[in-house]
């Protein structure tokens, strides 16, 4: 995959400085921006467009699961899934980049009881998830990221 590239200003700048730096400058974004409470780490995902086939990488606060990486498909409580997440469930494998650390992966949608416990960490994290909840009717997805 190749060609780095983000839907808004602000995510591209982000997304630039984190590739230019291998995340020394991008995996730590300052939440209170979007109502945090502070520093939260990001990770790159990228997929390939499930219409387009275009690649997109995204820049995403994450959490952890044991070995796996968990991101949140929240696009601020839009009634619509975001485009990353529509392209992993079409093509689950993905890359993923934390800091230098650059691998391949497969992503699944958590569910169930596994999903509650990782909406509580996520929200944990960045605490403006809960209220993109509300904004939406769509239950927003956790996914999970596993090292293929």
């Amino acid at each position: 995959m190749s060609e780095a590239k983000a839907p808004t200003h602000w995510i591209q700048e982000h997304l630039q400085r984190y590739l230019a730096t291998d995340g020394a400058d991008g995996y730590w974004w300052d939440s209170t921006i979007g109502g945090g409470k502070g520093m939260v780490p990001t990770l790159l995902l990228t997929t390939v467009g499930n219409k387009s086939g275009r690649v997109l990488t995204m820049p995403l606060i994450f959490g952890e699961s044991g070995k796996d990486y968990v991101v949140v498909a929240s696009k601020a409580g839009a009634p619509t899934h975001p485009a990353w997440y529509l392209n992993l469930q079409a093509q689950p494998k993905v890359e993923v980049q934390v800091k230098g650390d650059k691998f391949a992966a497969r992503a699944r949608t958590a569910t169930g009881e596994e999903r509650s416990k990782l909406w509580a960490k996520m929200v944990d994290i960045y605490g403006p998830y809960a209220d993109y909840q509300t904004k939406t009717d769509r239950q927003i997805p956790i996914v999970v990221l596993a090292r293929a």
